[in-house]
């Protein structure tokens, strides 16, 4: 029997990210668990017409829970096959029913149907939290959704948008990530019963002469297993769907790794404006006391990138599967398909922690409003000039002219000057009062429609939870 400690290589997945119940999802009880249920929904078909007593079906039945891995383990290690490790095991604990377990059926007929169950189990949970992340930051759009902040692009203070907006871009790529999760689990498909290549000739050849074609003993026995089986396979489902399933899920986390990016960018001190929560007795570092890292953002960050690097192995699994089977994908799968659910489930875990306790500072909104944001409203003035009159081109470079000088005041640490400067100037006063300049250049009203559309955004959040 294996014992694991940290005495030897554990994956941090085992012990340090993501939840009980993902791993409990894609642990080897549960996995052999099951296979069980799957050899049971074979014996039932095949006692329909005789092949499997009752009293073999029930002695299965029975001993289902009886999950030995350390014996498994003990024969795998003679004969060099898990599955027919995990038979032996079982046959071991059934002196009626041994005989007839797995009858007529390949290795990949009961792993890859598990495999099947376990990536619908795991969509579901990655949908529960995803749905979870979505109505916290739908709380959070609505608190915030006509508090003004400065926008920026090329990493450059721009015009202003509103906090609500902003996270409403993230609303609505995650829910767009959340109807694409669901239409997956419900797509999500079993090789179904077909055999060593997928032409069920061996269920065929033990069907001669009853009532039973092969492909209604593969419906009765999706049918106990809740799963719908692909039309075609060969001795695997086709690797086209663990390929989709990544995608999925790199997908939520490259919604993720954005939103969180920002996160990261808006707690830096120079910009100061949104904070992760930080507990009385955390520590940022352990050479500067007076550190408060992102490290909740900086965790999503680096798990997403690992996330995304796993789906290019299954694009190969697929690609690369040759005629009808090679065994290539088999080591990679064993990790990859967990690794991708565990990760996710981590980082949407940390994510609703994140938005849920995060913090919203307005004093350095402001702050770098008032810094910058009269650079935004000059727009609005040129609009106003124009709409009066004015050469738009010739008012274009006035402004920009003094914008310009506003600008190195402020790289010098000055107040900003642009102001008074855009006052006093002759040209502009001509057409506008000193009053009215000054109310052009209020830069917080100038959000244009973020409000409505956050409501827009908002107004989808809530029919996507609905559904």
């Amino acid at each position: 029997m294996h014992t694991f400690s940290h005495d030897t290589y554990i994956s941090p997945f085992t012990w340090r990210y993501g939840s009980d119940a993902m791993r409990t999802i894609f642990s080897e009880v549960h996995k052999r668990r099951l296979l069980r249920r799957i050899w049971i929904a074979l014996a039932r078909a095949q006692s329909e017409v005789g092949l499997v007593t009752t009293a073999q079906l029930a002695e299965l039945i029975a001993t289902a829970e009886k999950i030995d891995i350390a014996r498994a383990t003990e024969i795998e290690a003679t004969i060099h096959h898990d599955l027919m490790a995990e038979i032996k095991t079982w046959v071991e604990q059934c002196p009626t029913a041994g005989a007839i377990i797995h009858l007529g059926a390949t290795s990949m007929d009961i792993l890859d149907n598990m495999d099947a169950l376990r990536l619908k189990e795991g969509l579901d949970l990655i949908i529960e939290r995803t749905q979870t992340l979505l109505s916290s930051l739908l709380v959070k759009m609505e608190i915030s959704e006509a508090q003004p902040c400065m926008a920026f692009t090329h990493i450059q203070p721009a015009e202003i948008t509103t906090v609500g907006y902003r996270l409403a871009q993230s609303a609505q790529d995650l829910v767009e990530d959340l109807i694409q999760l669901r239409s997956m689990q419900r797509a999500i498909r079993g090789k179904g019963m077909k055999g060593a290549v997928g032409t069920a000739a061996s269920y065929a050849e033990l069907l001669k002469g009853h009532k039973l074609s092969a492909s209604d003993l593969e419906r009765r026995v999706m049918d106990e297993l809740g799963l719908t089986a692909y039309d075609a396979a060969t001795q695997v489902y086709s690797r086209k769907q663990d390929l989709r399933v990544g995608q999925a899920l790199s997908n939520v986390a490259a919604t993720l790794h954005k939103l969180f990016f920002d996160f990261r960018l808006l707690q830096s001190p120079p910009i100061g404006e949104w904070s992760e929560p930080f507990g009385s007795m955390q520590v940022g570092s352990s050479a500067m006391p007076f550190k408060r890292n992102p490290i909740h953002s900086e965790k999503i960050d680096s798990l997403c990138r690992y996330i995304e690097a796993q789906v290019s192995p299954l694009w190969y699994n697929y690609a690369n599967n040759l005629l009808e089977r090679t065994l290539d994908d088999s080591a990679n799968r064993r990790i990859i398909l967990s690794d991708l659910f565990i990760a996710l489930d981590e980082v949407l875990i940390t994510a609703i922690k994140v938005i849920d306790g995060m913090q919203i500072h307005s004093g350095s909104i402001e702050r770098n409003i008032a810094s910058y944001g009269i650079f935004a409203a000059t727009e609005r003035l040129l609009m106003e000039l124009a709409r009066r009159g004015a050469d738009r081109q010739a008012m274009h470079e006035l402004i920009r002219g003094h914008s310009l000088t506003a600008w190195a005041a402020v790289q010098m640490g000055e107040p900003n000057p642009l102001r008074s400067l855009l006052q006093s100037d002759a040209t502009i006063g001509s057409l506008l009062k000193s009053e009215q300049i000054d109310e052009l250049l209020d830069s917080s009203a100038y959000i244009g429609d973020s409000i409505a559309r956050t409501r827009l955004v908002a107004d989808r959040v809530r029919a996507a939870l609905r559904e």
